[in-house]
């Protein structure tokens, strides 16, 4: 009797383990919620489409939680396709679904990005000496997100430097890249440019280049000390002979001066000679 009691037990475990297994929550099944697509890529001020949908079969209810304008385009039981408007920065949303009194949401993350439409490039300075410095100056106007971005510096095909950028930057501000480099003879016949690699494929976008106008330097020879002595020494000379040839054409223009001067009073004694003896006599 003992024995049969004990048998009977061990069957009622184990059909008790197996219902537990196999049908949970006193018979609901499970189910789940889907985002299409799951990485959504929008430019400021941009729109796009979104569609919730479950597994579940008869959902009590289900939606779109979002604090921004959002359309219904289309609906049936399982799914619903929503049109989001106006989004001008990073937004999480939620897609519910709610079967059998039970609630499954599922999140996905919509990036807001601006491509870069203008790389300005600048040399400081523009005219420089062989074997003295200069800086390479890259900005980027108006772009986002930052920290997807990268600026690259060449002269001709050599990259001089690249530069990325770290999270929690300003939206849309202006990138910068900087790199102070030395002059060579060979520059004079090289390009500088920049180049803006805004790589969005990691948030389900794509890629975007943008390269700078070209830009070259003006290199000159620097001058050695002794040629400078002597290139200020001539222009030292000639200098003091213009100044001296001015002040000797002035000292003789004076004395001719003088000289017609006196000419022209004896002369005009000369004449009023004879009238003075003819008045005496008078």
């Amino acid at each position: 009797m003992f024995s049969f009691s004990c048998g009977t037990l061990n069957l009622n475990l184990t059909l008790a383990l197996f219902a537990l297994v196999c049908c949970p929550g006193s018979g609901e099944k499970a189910f789940k919620v889907h985002v299409r697509p799951k990485k959504l890529m929008v430019k400021p001020k941009g729109s796009l489409e979104v569609n919730c949908s479950t597994t579940c079969n008869q959902p009590e209810m289900g939606g779109l939680e979002t604090p921004l304008n959002k359309t219904v385009l289309a609906q049936q039981t399982q799914w619903k396709h929503y049109l989001i408007s106006d989004i001008s920065q990073d937004t999480v949303f939620q897609c519910h679904f709610t079967c059998s009194g039970e609630q499954v949401s599922a999140s996905f993350n919509v990036s807001v990005y601006q491509p870069p439409t203008q790389v300005i490039l600048t040399l400081q300075p523009t005219w420089v000496a062989v074997g003295k410095s200069f800086t390479i100056e890259c900005r980027v106007p108006a772009v986002e997100p930052l920290d997807s971005l990268t600026l690259f510096l060449f002269r001709g095909n050599e990259t001089l430097h690249s530069q990325t950028f770290g999270k929690g930057a300003p939206a849309l501000q202006e990138a910068t890249a900087t790199f102070s480099s030395t002059a060579h003879r060979e520059d004079r016949h090289r390009n500088f440019s920049c180049l803006a690699v805004l790589d969005l494929l990691s948030r389900g976008g794509d890629i975007f280049h943008k390269h700078s106008e070209p830009q070259m330097l003006k290199i000159y020879e620097p001058v050695p000390d002794s040629q400078m002595v002597i290139i200020v020494t001539v222009v030292s000379v000639l200098l003091f002979l213009f100044v001296s040839s001015i002040l000797l054409c002035f000292i003789f223009s004076q004395h001719w001066r003088q000289r017609r001067t006196g000419t022209y009073g004896v002369r005009a004694a000369w004449r009023r000679l004879p009238q003075a003896f003819w008045a005496q006599q008078a």
